[in-house]
């Protein structure tokens, strides 16, 4: 086996593969092999996001070889990070050794989207069977994933580790970068403007955290899980709100004084939830959509157009947010640790996926350690 530095590296090895949706499989594959501006990762850790879950059971939205994922050798998977282990030619930006989060799009860097530095809406995307070196490239999307032991990516999509965190903590900065993102998009100028997110999964309190560490005031949180707004308060929300008890407008409003909210962002994907935000906001506030639909909504465009309310959508962590994200992380603006709730072996991700998928015993973000089967 070749060597890489103090690294022994396997020809071969552990992998989940997608067949039928919902059907997962144990395979071999051989490890891959960095090339020019790459590096070969070993994950150490991997975090199971929703919309892994979406892939398996139903394909969209990855793509792999310009079609559905199924039955074609993929492996699902992104939000991981990991440690060094190879380095392809040219690279000098890192170091074998180095402990990396890892973002999941690197774009074909061609296109006009790349060019402005929108990787995540690359005009590519899906375009990178046959030749690889040319189109979007995203782990668990487009290219094979993380649920495995080995993974190259380029540089590019790279964020330095702090030793001081772990690796569980450590697969939420990802999380962190498209939370960070979506208050990008909203201005980035949060400090000492008032902000609801809406819905406490990982994203959801994630922007919580991020919000509150760029110095938003008040922090709205909405969900309709005691538990999970609880956790809410301790990322930093000001104010939460159970949306099952009591009229989530109504509140929100009160909680900021009788007034609307200056942004917000959308991350629970229920369908009345953009005309509640809609209702939520002041006359010329931001919106930014974050959570995936499960179908058409209905919205009140009217109240949309006269109150100057703008409107946007968020893919993933662009614009390099995840380097920014990682930086409050790593300077302690916040804690994301109440994110992470289980930890499983890479040998057990089926069950590990269940528990997602049903939330038990509380799970908010699954964790999958790079353990020998």
């Amino acid at each position: 086996m070749p060597h890489g530095s103090g690294f022994d590296i396997p020809e071969t090895m552990k992998a989940w593969v997608l067949g039928d949706p919902d059907e997962l499989k144990p395979v071999e594959k051989s490890v891959p092999s960095p090339g020019t501006a790459e590096v070969l990762i070993r994950i150490d850790a991997v975090a199971i996001c929703a919309t892994d879950l979406e892939i398996i059971s139903h394909g969209a939205p990855a793509l792999i070889d310009g079609g559905p994922p199924f039955n074609k050798n993929f492996t699902p998977g992104h939000e991981f990070m990991g440690t060094i282990v190879q380095l392809g030619p040219t690279v000098d930006e890192y170091a074998v050794g180095d402990r990396v989060a890892v973002e999941i799009h690197a774009g074909c860097g061609r296109c006009r989207r790349c060019r402005m530095g929108m990787y995540t809406s690359c005009l590519n995307y899906g375009a990178n069977f046959g030749d690889f070196s040319k189109g979007h490239r995203a782990n668990g999307y487009t290219t094979d994933g993380a649920f495995t032991q080995y993974a190259v990516n380029h540089v590019n999509t790279l964020v330095r580790v702090p030793d001081a965190m772990s690796d569980e903590v450590a697969t939420l900065i990802v999380t962190a970068g498209t939370a960070t993102y979506g208050l990008d998009v909203l201005g980035g100028l949060v400090a000492g403007d008032s902000l609801v997110v809406t819905g406490a999964g990982p994203i959801g309190l994630l922007g919580v955290a991020v919000g509150k560490a760029l110095g938003a005031e008040p922090v709205i949180l909405t969900d309709i899980v005691d538990e999970r707004l609880e956790i809410g308060v301790r990322l930093g929300a000001d104010h939460v709100i159970n949306a099952a008890r009591e009229p989530a407008v109504e509140a929100v409003r009160r909680a900021n004084g009788g007034h609307g909210v200056d942004f917000a962002l959308e991350c629970s994907g229920v369908p009345s939830a953009l005309d509640d935000v809609i209702a939520m906001v002041n006359r010329g506030a931001r919106i930014c959509l974050a959570a995936f639909a499960h179908g058409p909504v209905k919205v009140d465009i009217s109240q949309i157009v006269m109150n100057n309310t703008y409107l946007f959508g968020i893919r993933g962590e662009g614009k390099s947010a995840v380097r920014r994200a990682a930086a409050l992380m790593a300077q302690q603006k916040f804690d994301a640790t109440p994110v992470h709730t289980h930890t499983f072996p890479l040998s057990e991700l089926p069950e590990a996926l269940r528990h997602a998928r049903e939330k038990l015993d509380g799970a908010i973000k699954v964790v999958i350690r790079n353990q020998d089967w």
